[in-house]
């Protein structure tokens, strides 16, 4: 169940990255509003993951999960280039 919490919180995290874009610079309130949320949302979680789960382990697979999701997001949702460098890295 942890492990479907962390999986959880990483997604919330994405959702938050990508959310922080919609914000302008925190200038447009419901995307905002949102990504505040979101954020919340995914420190709760990893928070909940991390009573059964070692600290490094979970903290790991959570950015990572935030990593490799906003970086495909990126390149879906605002046409980010495609580098072979880019690619490799996440």
């Amino acid at each position: 169940m942890a492990w479907l919490v962390l999986l959880l919180a990483g997604l919330f995290e994405v959702a938050w990255a990508v959310l922080l874009k919609y914000t302008d610079g925190f200038t447009k309130l419901w995307p905002s509003v949102a990504c505040l949320a979101a954020m919340a949302v995914s420190l709760g979680l990893l928070g909940i993951a991390l009573r059964d789960l070692p600290l490094g382990t979970a903290y790991a697979v959570w950015t990572g999960v935030g990593a490799v999701g906003t970086a495909m997001l990126g390149l879906v949702l605002f046409q980010e280039p495609a580098t072979a460098a880019r690619l490799a890295c996440t």
